[in-house]
This record gives C-alpha cells, structure tokens and sequence, in this order.
C-alpha cells in the first residue's frame, strides 16, 4: 500500500517531472518483476545482463561480442565475460563469422531460445495477473500508453539527445 500512496501523493504535489515519475514507474516494475518472478517462478535464475543479452541476440543473431557491447552500451570485456558464462550454460555458441573468418559470432542455441522463451512467459504470466487486477479504465490507461512508451524507448535506443 504504501509505494501506491507514495506514487499518488508525487501525482497530487505536481513536485515530480513527467520523466522523473516515468522513471520511477520504470525502475519499481523492474524491481517487482524481478522479485517477483523469483518468488513465483524459483527456476527463473538468470541474472538481468544475461537475458537483456539472449533477447538482443534474438533480435540480432549472429553477432559480434562488440556489436552487442554497443547495443547495450558495455564494455566489450564485460560482454564477453557474460557471453562465456553463457556458452557455459548452453544458452548461447560461438562461431566464425562467415563475413569475416578472423572474426568470431554468438548465437543463441535451442536452450537459449526456450530459456528466453520461458522467461518472457513467466514475466507476461505476471503481468498478466498485476493487469487483471486493474479496473478497465487502468486497463485501458495502460494499452494507450504502450505506442508511446515504444517511442520513447526507440528514442532511447537510438541514441539521441
């Protein structure tokens, strides 16, 4: 009850910016999916870096370690370390580049697919009860926001300022 009022009361000051609240209401739906989908769903392990990687690489297969540190905006080492531990797992494969032998590429495996797969599930599971909850004009707040909130994230994803 209590991040409802908190939320409700920054609505009613007029204290908070459209993107201060914005990114409140980003960071505490990360934060509950989160935790949530580890209560709910215990199997569900994989740390956020390494999903954000197999659902870039879903979109965007095969790749280059560096592709994918700047589409994520990392480090090429820190890719390449989350990329190792999940060719470890399975999730992921190395291969050569057909574009260029020197270079290497990952791709998702069939275990990688179905973990994303699963993941992606549980979360819309989730969701699915958080908006079953809402009254139909929340509903319906929420389904005319979507196009935008897609914007703003190609915005984002774009780079721009």
């Amino acid at each position: 009850m209590a991040p409802a009022r908190q939320a409700g009361t920054a609505h009613r000051t007029g204290n908070a910016t459209d993107s201060r609240l914005l990114t409140e209401a980003v960071t505490r739906l990360r934060r509950a999916l989160r935790a949530s989908i580890r209560t709910d769903y215990p199997w569900e392990t994989l740390p956020m870096a390494q999903v954000e990687l197999l659902q870039v690489l879903a979109e965007h297969s095969p790749a280059r370690i560096g592709d994918l540190a700047a589409r994520q905006r990392l480090a090429a080492s820190t890719v390449s370390g989350l990329i190792g531990q999940m060719i470890n797992a399975g999730l992921v494969a190395r291969g050569v580049d057909p574009a260029d032998r020197r270079a290497s590429v990952v791709t998702l495996t069939d275990a990688g697919k179905e973990q994303l797969a699963a993941w992606t599930r549980a979360h819309e599971n989730r969701l699915d009860a958080a908006l079953a909850s809402l009254d139909e004009a929340d509903r319906a707040a929420v389904r005319a926001a979507l196009p935008a909130l897609f914007r703003v994230a190609e915005f984002l994803e774009d780079g721009e300022e």
